[in-house]
């Protein structure tokens, strides 16, 4: 059942989509490991696979090789390709150890890759196993976060819908709020006491800071989605019994009182005691706004698909800061979770989906905006052609969500334009 927001009809909610289907141009899901393992405190993300894919992560996420941080490779090396060793007895020997080293880990995530993939290797079965050995002080879990099919952010999605079968469960008909999706944590502290002052009840978020806190879901759980790319974890909460709340997502001024209004609609709360709470919040954004939208009003904006937060922010920056969009993106686009973004986007905005990294050069080439979105592959041979980028895996490993994040979302496109003037100086 989905719980209906009455948003403005028109825009592009019948706009014709363009599919592209070519060469691609991503990170993989290994890349979520970066902020998931930040998030969840008690849990550790073991990657199996090569020794690309420790690099990825180390270099990713700017750790230190001495420094204790909550991932690490298990390394598939020769002797596993060639079928010498066996690599299940190799994989329960690696994870003994950490245990053994790690008594503060509460969830293991073995988490695939495209090595593993390749040679068959059996995660889930692993997992399973491992579970039951070390169970009740360490729940093992797994997801694939390979790039061979996905993109980065659906490492993500990978690893919360593995977290919903051991949820716990509702008692009863009680209704809750789950908010999906992970958030800094100073933003979801915001938003909590936000949902609090507006009297929404139950608000937990998934997922949670540690283990023994995720929340528990089922029939009488609505759901909230923070992300957009959340398509495999909203499958399996509604599995659940969970109904999701429509909403655009919770990105600028405009877009955070709407996600907070449809919130409060599903619990029967007067949209106006929504304003009057979000009422200084609100306003501080919008002066935020208002200092950054003359350097961005009227310019053209072009996104490549990368991490499929490209319509909320397209919205945010065509209705909120008068950007021009000449086109938009996505990697995947799920029409009923973006109903309400594709209904604010003006109308004629031109669509994609998927990705044909030289279709698309050829068409961004073309066009000559003002400031391009794209994956890091992409920025420095677009710089050196003269065009302006952002790099859109910044835009995923920043808080930028809800109202005190506004001016710090802007402020991340009118840089890149700032930093052009500079030079052209």
């Amino acid at each position: 059942m989905i719980i209906p927001l009455h948003a403005e009809t028109g825009g592009c909610s019948t706009a014709p989509v363009l599919r592209e289907r070519g060469q691609r141009e991503v990170f993989c899901g290994l890349t979520g490991i970066v902020w998931l393992h930040r998030k969840i405190q008690d849990a550790f993300f073991l990657v199996v696979g090569s020794r690309t894919c420790a690099h990825l992560i180390q270099s990713a996420a700017g750790v230190m090789i001495f420094a204790e941080p909550r991932f690490a490779t298990a390394i598939i090396d020769e002797r596993d390709l060639a079928g010498l060793a066996d690599a299940q007895e190799e994989l329960d020997r690696v994870v003994t150890r950490l245990l053994e080293r790690r008594g503060d880990i509460r969830t293991l995530f073995l988490v695939g890759s495209c090595p593993s993939e390749v040679i068959k290797l059996d995660l889930s079965r692993a997992a399973q196993r491992l579970s039951t050995r070390f169970s009740p002080q360490v729940r093992v879990l797994n997801y694939s976060g390979s790039g061979i099919e996905t993109t980065f952010t659906q490492g993500e999605d990978a690893c919360l819908a593995s977290l919903v079968p051991g949820l716990p469960r509702t008692a009863g008909a009680a209704t809750s709020l789950v908010v999906v999706g992970a958030l800094a944590d100073v933003v979801e502290d915001q938003l909590a006491r936000l949902m609090a002052q507006i009297g929404i009840p139950q608000v937990s978020f998934l997922p949670a800071r540690r283990s023994d806190a995720m929340p528990a879901v089922g029939p009488g759980t609505c759901y909230l989605l923070a992300q957009p790319f959340l398509a495999d974890t909203a499958r399996s909460l509604e599995s659940r019994g969970a109904r999701r709340i429509a909403a655009p997502f919770p990105l600028g001024a405009e877009g955070t009182t709407l996600w907070l209004k449809a919130a409060a609609a599903a619990f029967e709360i007067d949209p106006a005691h929504v304003d009057q709470v979000t009422a200084a919040a609100r306003g501080r954004a919008e002066a935020a706004l208002s200092r950054v939208r003359p350097a961005l009003a009227g310019k053209r904006i072009f996104f490549f698909p990368d991490s499929q937060l490209e319509l909320p922010l397209a919205r945010f920056l065509s209705r909120e800061l008068g950007m021009v969009l000449t086109e938009v993106g996505t990697p995947y686009l799920h029409r009923e979770h973006m109903a309400e973004e594709l209904a604010l986007l003006p109308g004629g905005t031109v669509l994609s989906e998927g990705q044909h990294v030289e279709r698309q050069l050829d068409r961004c080439r073309e066009q000559r905006p003002d400031i391009v979105v794209c994956g890091l592959g992409l920025a420095n041979p677009l710089e050196a052609e003269g065009l302006t980028t952002k790099w859109a895996i910044e835009l995923v490993f920043s808080p930028i969500h809800g109202y005190e994040q506004a001016g710090d979302l802007a402020e991340l496109f009118a840089r890149p334009l700032l930093r052009r003037q500079l030079l052209a100086a």
